[in-house]
């Protein structure tokens, strides 16, 4: 199947005075500004975990919170008496309870059952580092991702969130998806992480209109970070999509125009297998 893609959308694309020299390394972690309430402070605490540090002693804590040490130390014995975090030797580490709570989004797991061995068949066939994603609320939260080496120069993780306006995944939800909802939804402002961001619900929407004339294809030319652009599709039976996989890389090496109808084509064998009965999508 042919998807149309826009004139712009190729290999390096830029706007007119941009700088395309931008790497695509990871941004250094930011501190961010230690919130008031408890439970924005968990949060951040509980945020601070990822797949490649399980464990974190107290002054790696206090770097990647921001919160005072003295502050910080209260509130662990706290989560470490709630079960929230467990200690030994070698530091903080997630306890129980995330790992209970997490057993209620099984449904994730079937997910990631089926996606898993088609994001290591895109990766494989193409080089780029693929994703599985799911709406919450006005972001996306990222279920797998597979990649090779160029898969640490992007900052996306298990777990981990980005504006759903920025991001090719976000896009090809959306678009399955009443406009009612989208508007409903992102009322606020938008954020804005490049110059090539969507800043406005208008523009949004006529990015969404152009997304469903592609099958359901979206795009991020360096949308959300700049120097990488994506290219996805949803997962959806008959309904509005569930979830969608996308397919990220150095804006200089990705061609749309092939790309597109080979994730596609990946997006659609996932929905046969995840909504066998229910009339797909077209």
């Amino acid at each position: 199947m042919t998807v149309p893609v826009p004139a712009d959308a190729h290999a390096g694309g830029s706007p007119a005075g941009q700088d395309t020299r931008s790497s695509a390394t990871a941004p250094a972690r930011l501190r961010p500004a230690a919130p008031n309430s408890m439970i924005e402070r968990m949060t951040l605490i509980l945020d601070a975990f990822d797949a490649a540090t399980p464990t974190l002693s107290l002054l790696e804590l206090a770097e990647r919170t921001g919160l005072p040490r003295s502050t910080l130390h209260r509130i662990l014995d706290q989560m470490i008496r709630l079960r929230w975090l467990a200690h030994s030797a070698g530091g903080y580490r997630l306890g129980m309870r995330p790992l209970e709570l997490g057993g209620l989004a099984a449904g994730h797991s079937e997910f990631r059952d089926v996606v898993n061995p088609l994001l290591h068949e895109l990766c494989q066939r193409t080089g780029f580092v693929s994703h599985l994603a799911v709406l919450d609320g006005r972001e996306v939260v990222y279920l797998d991702k597979v990649g090779g080496r160029f898969a640490a120069n992007l900052p996306t993780r298990l777990g981990g969130r980005l504006p759903a306006h920025t991001t090719a995944a976000g896009k090809a939800i959306l678009a399955s998806l009443d406009p009612q909802h989208v508007d409903a939804t992102f009322r606020a402002r938008l954020p804005v992480r490049t110059p090539r961001t969507i800043r406005s619900i208008a523009d949004l929407h006529n990015e969404l209109g152009q997304v469903r004339l592609r099958h359901g294809v979206a795009m991020d030319n360096e949308e959300s970070m700049t120097g990488i652009s994506c290219v996805a599709a949803p997962l959806r039976g008959g309904g509005p999509a569930n979830a969608a996989l996308s397919l990220c890389g150095d804006t200089r090496a990705m061609n749309f125009r092939l790309l597109a109808p080979m994730v596609l084509e990946v997006a659609r064998e996932a929905s046969s297998t995840l909504f066998p009965r229910q009339r797909r999508w077209q």
